[in-house]
């Protein structure tokens, strides 16, 4: 019965227009109804990475969440972690409407929302509010559009957040705000990076433990900049990158309606550049370093392929519009049936086995 209501819920929700059909669907998870069976719990789908435990590594990407509403009710669903964000120190409103745009044939999302959200007073309230609370999430953090020093606002969001984060990361990679994907180039990067880190290990006594940084990058990179790029994530110590954000570039496309949209590119025609961008950064990494793959995740073998190219965990977001809550519990017992039949004992044994065929590939 679960399962017809969930097909007639979406039926219903794409009807709307995106942004509405959004807040519709934070309100449902904020409301306790629930909107898909019980999450699907394996042992050996545990797993260990920058020191945070993890239940599975199937993780809901920063950009659903924005204001830290409702993390909770997604792990809930079954993710292993939530990553909440992004958020900037001042609320702002984004990008003027409409800023979303369904891809529907492509499996797709084209956005330009601009970092709206209502700012780390709002969102440190309601992280307080459920510190107690098991469940591993990260917070993104981002500046201000019209910020005077943006490099500031990344270390106010390290300040504000150290104590209530599993993990931080710091997403300089969004196509939304002008100039943001500049701090990517490797003089910005450097400076940023080794302010953020400063803030963090001056925070470490009041968070009672150093939380991990991560750094979200852009899959619109050239070769030479990923290797600025790692130079200074291993420079820094960073424990960890997450590859990749959405893409200002626009594959063959089957929707014409809305594919000349301004804005980043999310969902299925993602993943192949996203993977290859992946598999490029952990040849770089080397094999200690963290690597989140996000990018075309929609089912349990695409997520599986993020691993084999080098990713630790993997995150989603534009695959559960699609296909609904019920998502992540089909991802998972699709990761417990492959672990049956190939006989293993965990996912992070086939962490790189494709590496080479994902990393030669060309950008």
């Amino acid at each position: 019965m679960l399962g017809v209501l969930e097909k007639l819920g979406r039926r219903a929700l794409f009807c709307l227009d995106p942004e509405t059909a959004h807040g519709l669907s934070i309100q449902a998870l904020k409301s306790g109804v629930p909107v898909a069976l019980s999450p699907h719990y394996d042992q050996r789908l545990r797993t260990t990475v920058a020191g945070l435990a993890f239940d599975n590594p199937l993780g809901m990407a920063a950009g659903y969440d924005k204001n830290a509403e409702a993390p909770d009710a997604l792990l809930r669903l079954g993710f292993g972690f939530v990553e909440v964000g992004t958020i900037t120190p001042l609320p702002q409103s984004g990008n003027p409407k409409p800023r979303i745009f369904r891809l529907t044939e492509d499996q797709a999302v084209i956005n330009r929302l601009g970092f709206n959200n209502e700012g780390h007073d709002a969102a440190e309230r309601r992280l307080a509010a459920r510190a107690w609370r098991a469940g591993t999430v990260g917070v993104n953090i981002g500046a201000n559009k019209d910020s005077a020093d943006r490099m500031r606002d990344y270390e106010l969001g390290v300040e504000r957040f150290a104590a209530l984060a599993s993990y931080l990361t710091v997403n300089i990679s969004s196509p939304n705000t002008p100039g943001l994907r500049d701090m990517q180039a490797r003089a910005s990067l450097a400076e940023l990076l080794s302010r953020v880190v400063a803030a963090r290990d001056a925070v470490i006594l009041k968070a009672g433990r150093k939380v991990p940084l991560f750094l979200k990058i852009a899959p619109d990179l050239h070769q030479a900049d990923l290797e600025d790029i790692a130079a200074e994530v291993l420079e820094n110590r960073l424990e960890g990158v997450i590859v990749s954000n959405t893409t200002i570039a626009r594959p063959a496309l089957k929707s014409s309606a809305h594919a000349a949209e301004a804005g980043g590119l999310s969902g299925r025609p993602l993943f192949e550049r996203s993977t290859i961008a992946l598999a490029k950064m952990r040849k770089l990494l080397g094999p200690d370093v963290a690597i989140i793959g996000v990018g075309g995740v929609d089912n349990a073998e695409t997520a599986l392929e993020k691993i084999r190219a080098g990713a630790n965990l993997v995150q989603l977001y534009t695959g559960m519009i699609y296909a609904g809550p019920a998502l992540p519990g089909r991802i998972l017992k699709g990761f417990s049936r492959f672990l049956d039949k190939e006989g293993l004992r965990s996912l992070a044994e086939i962490r790189d086995t494709r590496l080479g065929h994902w990393a030669d590939k060309a950008l």
